[in-house]
């Protein structure tokens, strides 16, 4: 009844042009696994006379349509019709046995190669039939292509080879096929990447112990410079690892960026590959590189990997180099720096208890966590000895900075004075108690800092519209830190300018008392490094708790 239908339709047909009559054929191609009228309808289309070889808007011809659908009797019948269309391609470059190949119909592939399709023509992106079969992993697909002479060695338009693409699918059997046939063992594609390198990446042993064994190259380097030791180090494959290990490869070959195998394991956190490659990395190489394993386990948060590398003796105190310091706006150079950034207070202390220095960064670590009011990092610095009276080089104050960070902190404050900040510097102006000049511009600096100008004073810093009304309970508590001072003309406007702040000012006023000005001095006789150990001497609780400020 179909073929009925469609030969009536064909003979409606004859007076229009052919395109109006091509979708009944597509269809046909299509619907013939259940109306088994296709081959009948081509049969009677060709006795007839019609052209066959004319295209759609997508450039193809019923042959696309035939082996995209998988119809062999219909192959037949169009080659036997019109043998010259066998190569012919669509807009996309593709021709019929390249769609027969992605749709996997190995008798239309069969049947094409035997009339002649040539296996070697790519399509737009440079792929051919031989690569898709491997992209399928058609393996009786890749033998009959090989046995048709398809390009073993063709790249596509990014550089990769068919053997390629059988090694990141781990298909052993195809890759024999492949290299049998001819295939390059380290063909390279636009990034420089073998097809060892691919294995290393996608962690598949077998093929990749059968291109080592084949007499491919495990030092091997992409354009960037990275080895397959080094991928598989950045994508975790332990397995891998181990076998380039065994087959020397290169644990101090840098990338073009500077860093080792050891560098991005410690940035992934992959803290078994890191114990391994400690093994065989070269420390020396490692300073040579201008950043140690720690740097990145530290910014990444990676803290089991830190510290394996602490207890594998990685300087703690190994700074960035200059250039990779640069990258930074606050220039920072210590691990150390990266974990209290990070707020991460489990990393910092393994740092500090590892013996690193809280003092060796340009902007101290310190006023990082006084910035962030992070109470704990605060405290475990200063434990270590973080200088709290700390200033910044580029940009001086007549005061420590860390007070400038705290100043709505009071607790924090507080603390800091208790451990020796200096609170004296903040009473010391040029101007006195004469009239100040008008207060100048503030600016921003790259860590968000308001400033002046270099050298600015504490009484210009608590001027400023944020801060201004915190001033009393500032100054009052730098008050219990000092003895006889004279506030100047500025201090005293702020105090003035609240009058539940009088009882401050009237604080001020010499001569202090003889009990506070002994307490100045037994803690400056004790030093700013020993403020911590006034518990421990033996003296009354009253005492020691006065000499505290705890009274």
């Amino acid at each position: 009844m179909f073929l009925t239908v469609l030969l009536q339709f064909v003979e409606t047909c004859q007076t229009i042009s052919w395109p109006s009559a091509r979708p009944l054929v597509e269809t046909a191609l299509i619907l013939s696994p259940f109306i088994g009228g296709a081959v009948g309808a081509l049969t009677e289309m060709v006795k007839t006379g019609r052209n066959l070889t004319e295209r759609n808007k997508l450039g193809w011809l019923p042959l696309h349509e035939a082996a995209t659908h998988g119809k062999k009797e219909c192959l037949d019948i169009l080659l036997e019709a019109h043998p010259e269309v066998i190569n012919r391609r669509t807009m996309k470059d593709q021709t019929p046995l390249f769609l027969a190949v992605v749709a996997e119909h190995l008798s239309c592939v069969q049947c094409l190669l035997e009339k002649g399709a040539n296996p070697v023509i790519t399509d737009k992106d440079r792929e051919t039939p031989l690569y898709k079969a491997c992209e399928g992993e058609n393996v009786e697909m890749v033998a009959m292509l090989l046995g048709f002479g398809a390009g073993v060695n063709k790249h596509c338009i990014q550089g990769w080879t068919a053997l390629h693409e059988a090694v990141i699918r781990n298909n052993m059997e195809i890759c024999v096929l492949l290299m049998r046939a001819g295939a390059k063992l380290s063909p390279v594609n636009m990034y420089g990447i073998t097809p060892l390198f691919a294995a290393a990446q996608t962690g598949h042993a077998e093929v990749l112990n059968f291109l080592i064994t084949n007499g491919a190259d495990v030092n091997s380097q992409a354009n960037d410079g990275a080895t397959p030791l080094y991928e598989a180090c950045k994508n975790g494959h332990g397995e891998i690892v181990e076998l380039l290990l065994s087959q020397k490869a290169d644990a101090n070959k840098p990338t073009k960026a500077g860093l080792l195998p050891i560098h991005i394991a410690a940035q992934r956190g992959y803290d078994e590959i890191v114990s391994r490659l400690i093994q065989v990395t070269s420390k020396s190489r490692v300073r040579r590189s201008g950043i140690s394993p720690l740097h990145l386990a530290a910014e990444h948060n990676k803290d089991n990997t830190l510290e394996v590398l602490i207890e594998a003796d990685f300087d703690v105190n190994a700074k960035l180099s200059t250039d990779r310091s640069s990258i930074y706006q606050d220039r920072r150079t210590t691990a150390l720096y990266f974990a209290v950034t990070n707020s991460n207070v489990d990393a910092a202390a393994m740092l500090l208890e590892a013996g690193a220095s809280p003092n060796l960064d340009i902007f101290n670590p310190l006023l990082v966590a006084v910035k962030q009011g992070c109470v704990q990092m605060v405290c475990l610095l200063v434990e270590h000895r973080a200088d709290v009276n700390v200033k910044i080089p580029t940009h001086p104050t007549s005061f420590p900075a860390s007070v400038m960070f705290c100043m709505k902190h009071l607790s924090l404050l507080k603390y800091l004075l208790d451990n020796g900040c200096d609170a004296l510097s903040c009473f010391k102006c040029e101007h006195g108690t004469k009239p100040h000049p008008p207060m100048r511009n503030v600016y921003k600096d790259d860590l968000g800092l308001c400033h002046e100008e270099p050298g600015v004073q504490f009484c210009d810093i608590i001027s400023s519209p944020s801060i201004r009304h915190w001033a009393g309970p500032i100054i009052d508590a730098l008050l219990d830190y000092v003895g006889n001072v004279k506030l100047c003309s500025r201090l005293i406007e702020h105090l003035d300018s609240y009058e539940a702040w009088a009882c401050i000012k009237e604080k001020s006023i010499p001569p202090r008392s003889l009990l506070q000005l002994c307490r100045l001095k037994i803690r400056h006789r004790v030093g700013v490094h020993r403020l911590r150990q006034i518990s421990t001497l033996p003296l009354p609780g009253r005492l020691v708790n006065f000499l505290n400020h705890e009274e």
